[in-house]
């Protein structure tokens, strides 16, 4: 493959990282900012294309089936997907003092036994991560963090406190889709957990290994989570799960099959739909910021934009896919008016979905904006609301069996 040097740009280039055998060759230092999962071997027979992840590796390409195979099979069946989030440990008599200086939630509600979505924000009220967090006993919690640096903010303002902020060395891994329970009741080695709702957290046994669980994940789909730690036979959790999970048609996956899956489901992602330079409020997420806990990391500035309306929507585009940046332009004046932050094309809905953040609050639901797309040309983008299906978030809750059917090419 050759370039025109004088004409290529990175808004032409994709960059990935593939995977090469290490025998013979001299060590490289650098490779540590490239760590991989514990069962990276499980993807190598697909050719995969990695991106880094918290400095971790998370494949967001297999080349065993297209990311709609990937999409229809987590809405219909189940998948396997090994992610790059990152759990820290906070442990100590402080541990809840300091998550609470952090968080914009209130964390003494969270029950050992429980998990909580929180994020972070700076003090002048920008986001910084968010995450799931797991209370794993009164004194003691991880934090699966997206990308993003949460450490060093949480050793800041751990001065003066008597906890450890602690990176565990733990990988989580994601089973979810309708067959996801049924999945989990065939791998554990004794009966399912007595108490196993949404956002519980149970301890189970997968190939003799002791096992952390959680009712959670990143598809709006049935699912749950597991999370291997240094001192389990790892390579055996995961053979017991992709093996037995064949069975109820699970296949391994990379980040396309919850690129849509996720958009329509309104779940953001750290860096692209929120970052440093936006509020909760902007996004949506204000109604996660709880004045009346106490003080917290932006709490003041929070505060005093309280009253600001969101600026982030989800957005159809018929017959392609927006493309990503500031593509967003007023049909009226042809004025740039915003982003487009995440995109993708979902098969159920048969259209490009986005994720969409406008510079000011003038733009809502069905409003009609001009999009640049990746077929070169410009269409019309219909706002919406988020989540664009399963608003009440009945599917992964279990209370709503959603299975739709595919394109009869693929059923």
């Amino acid at each position: 493959m050759s370039f025109d040097t004088n004409r290529t740009t990175s808004s032409t280039l994709r960059f990935v990282i593939h995977p090469l055998s290490a025998v013979g060759v001299r060590p490289n230092e650098l490779a540590r900012t490239m760590i991989p999962h514990p069962l990276i071997f499980q993807e190598l027979a697909h050719n995969p294309e990695y991106t880094l992840y918290n400095g971790r590796l998370t494949p967001a390409f297999l080349d065993h089936a297209t990311a709609d195979e990937m999409y229809w099979k987590v809405r219909r069946e189940v998948i396997l997907r090994h992610t790059g989030e990152l759990p820290l440990e906070i442990v100590g008599p402080d541990a809840e003092v300091l998550l609470q200086r952090v968080f914009t939630r209130d964390v003494s509600t969270v029950r050992v036994g429980r998990c909580s979505y929180q994020f972070a924000c700076y003090h002048d009220g920008g986001m910084i991560t968010d995450g799931v967090l797991v209370r794993l006993a009164e004194d003691r919690f991880w934090f699966g963090q997206a990308d993003g640096d949460l450490y060093s903010w949480f050793r800041a303002h751990a001065l003066g406190l008597d906890v450890q902020v602690l990176n565990p060395d733990v990988w989580i891994s994601q089973v979810q889709g309708p067959r996801s329970l049924e999945v989990l009741e065939a791998v554990i080695d004794g009966p399912m957990p007595d108490r196993f709702n949404y956002f519980d957290m149970a301890e189970v046994s997968i190939a003799n290994q002791p096992v952390v669980i959680t009712r959670t994940g990143f598809s709006n789909e049935l699912g749950w989570e597991f999370y291997l730690t240094p001192d389990i036979d790892a390579v055996a959790v995961g053979d017991r799960i992709l093996s037995v999970g064949q069975d109820f048609g699970m296949i391994i996956t990379s980040a396309d099959v919850f690129r849509a899956r996720r958009i329509e489901a309104g779940l953001l992602n750290a860096g692209s739909d929120f970052d440093m330079t936006t509020t909760p409020f902007d996004v949506g997420l204000g109604g996660m910021v709880d004045f009346a806990k106490g003080d917290f990391s932006g709490r003041a500035a929070l505060h005093a934009v309280a009253d600001t309306l969101c600026r982030t929507w989800g957005m159809r585009v018929d017959g392609s896919v927006a493309s990503l940046g500031r593509v967003l332009v007023s049909r009226s004046t042809g004025d740039v008016i915003g982003r487009v932050c995440s995109s993708g094309w979902s098969p159920f809905q048969g259209s490009g979905v986005a994720i969409v953040r406008f510079d000011s609050t003038d733009y809502g639901p069905d409003d009609i904006v001009g999009v640049a797309c990746i077929d070169g040309d410009d269409h019309e983008g219909v706002i919406c609301t988020l989540p664009m299906i399963d608003p009440d978030r009945l599917i992964p809750r279990g209370k709503l069996v959603d299975i739709p059917q595919p394109p009869l090419a693929l059923a």
